[in-house]
């Protein structure tokens, strides 16, 4: 199976890694191949490749955005048709200097991305945490928490399963519009991480009580 990502930065660059260690091959998408190669590392064995944007997206059937919100747009529009494809969005349309979000109350950045998608079954997931739990979810005791919702149950499954195959407690939220909850709470793992100083390695998870 391959996996898509469209982004080769810090998030995209940690989740191919993750998929890599459990036997997927990862085909990234960017717009300049020839530079994001001397970026990724691309083992001898072809479990990664580097791509044009819309050969990455024809490569595979799941597709995860791994870009700067500000990108998502240009992006989506350019592909005519998604042709039924799972479009993970991993994405967060933050202000800037981490000032809130751009998107929320009664709408968000995931069902603005599902408008501008045809044809794409759009999942919200990889976004609630940062990229060094992407890349190795391991914590003592326990697993982190990674919450999934699209309006596609199929395509929502498929993803649950990807993010449970990486080491996550991958909950089902349901419907798309839940994403208007999953990108607020990405804002309180950042302000947690980097504006009140408390650092990266840290992940939150679901404690259960005893019954």
């Amino acid at each position: 199976m391959s996996i898509s990502i469209i982004g080769a930065g810090n998030v995209g660059k940690a989740l191919g890694r993750a998929f890599v260690q459990r036997g997927l091959q990862v085909v990234y998408g960017v717009p300049d191949p020839d530079k994001s190669l001397r970026e990724v590392d691309v083992p001898e064995d072809g479990s990664v490749r580097v791509c044009a944007t819309p050969d990455a997206v024809a490569a595979s059937e799941l597709v995860i955005l791994a870009v700067p919100h500000a990108a998502v747009g240009a992006i989506a529009r350019g592909i005519a048709d998604w042709q039924g494809k799972v479009l993970v969005d991993a994405t967060n349309p933050l202000a800037p200097g981490l000032d809130g979000l751009t998107l929320g109350t009664n709408t968000c950045g995931a069902e603005a991305l599902a408008q501008l998608a045809a044809g794409a079954r759009v999942v919200k997931a990889f976004n609630t945490t940062g990229a060094e739990n992407l890349a190795d979810a391991r914590y003592p005791g326990t697993l982190p928490f990674m919450p999934v919702c699209g309006d596609d149950a199929a395509a929502r499954q498929q993803v649950i399963a990807l993010a449970s195959l990486i080491g996550f407690d991958a909950v089902d939220m349901g419907p798309l519009k839940s994403a208007r909850y999953l990108e607020p709470l990405a804002m309180v793992w950042i302000q947690l991480a980097i504006v009140h100083g408390h650092g990266r390695n840290f992940a939150f998870c679901r404690a259960h009580r005893p019954a």
